[in-house]
């Protein structure tokens, strides 16, 4: 179940800022973020080696992640891979819900963005509020999720990252957090600690600014185990594209 945290500020000098989740099964190879698309020049992000597509991609101008919805993890027969629908996103291309297994989709930038839910071939699009918001496998700022209903009014009480100084220290602790409600398990914590066959196998930090170059941190294990490092990304546009899905 990966998470998506997302701080929406537009007119801020870090309009976007976004904290990310992926949970996998472990033994499931992927690439780190970098730039993993020859023919997608400017674009970055980590790579899934079985199907070649990615989990969370970026232009430098913009940011999109894919989540399953619940009950959908894995490969499902007769669907194209998840993967491919973030660089769609950033690439503007249609997308037809049909082919793929269930998903959220979010793309967003300074000016904004959407969140596209699709499940049994129906897509529902729901924009990015301003402020703090949370998308899991249930959707936007879901209650149907253990993580949002525990999770996302702590990250609404935390002071504000500041990318301009390194400081993440307020949304580092939450997302290292492994607290659950009662009776949730141990799925209900932001990290999911891995065992041998699932678990938090990556983290990232994004924060766009609206005069300087954006920041991607990336942390190639569960937060709080693993270090945050930089990821090279292409200088970001003046121009803001559409940042729909």
């Amino acid at each position: 179940m990966c998470t998506v945290v997302m701080l929406l500020r537009p007119g801020h000098d870090w309009p976007l800022m976004l904290a990310a989740i992926r949970d996998e099964m472990i033994a499931r190879p992927w690439d780190p973020p970098a730039a993993n698309w020859p023919d997608r020049p400017g674009v970055v992000g980590g790579r899934d080696r079985l199907a070649g597509g990615t989990w969370m991609a970026s232009d430098g101008a913009r940011v999109a992640c894919v989540l399953n919805r619940p009950g959908t993890l894995g490969s499902q027969p007769g669907k194209r891979s998840r993967g491919v629908l973030p660089l769609a996103a950033l690439a503007g291309e249609p997308i037809d819900a049909t082919a793929f297994a269930a998903f959220n989709l979010v793309c967003a930038g300074p000016d904004g963005g959407s969140v596209l839910e699709c499940e049994d071939g129906r897509a529902v699009r729901r924009p990015v509020p301003e402020g703090v918001s949370m998308l899991t496998a249930h959707g936007l700022d879901s209650g149907e999720s253990p993580r949002a209903r525990l999770h996302l009014p702590r990250f609404r009480a935390a002071a504000a990252p500041d990318p301009a100084s390194g400081d993440w220290t307020s949304w580092l602790a939450l997302l290292a957090s492994t607290d659950a409600e009662p009776g949730a398990g141990p799925r209900g914590g932001m990290t999911i600690t891995p065992d041998d066959r699932y678990g938090t196998v990556s983290a990232s930090l994004f924060a766009l600014s609206a005069v300087g170059a954006p920041v991607w941190l990336f942390a190639a294990g569960p937060p709080g185990v693993a270090p945050f490092r930089p990821v090279a990304l292409a200088p970001a546009a003046r121009t803001w594209p559409n940042s729909a899905p």
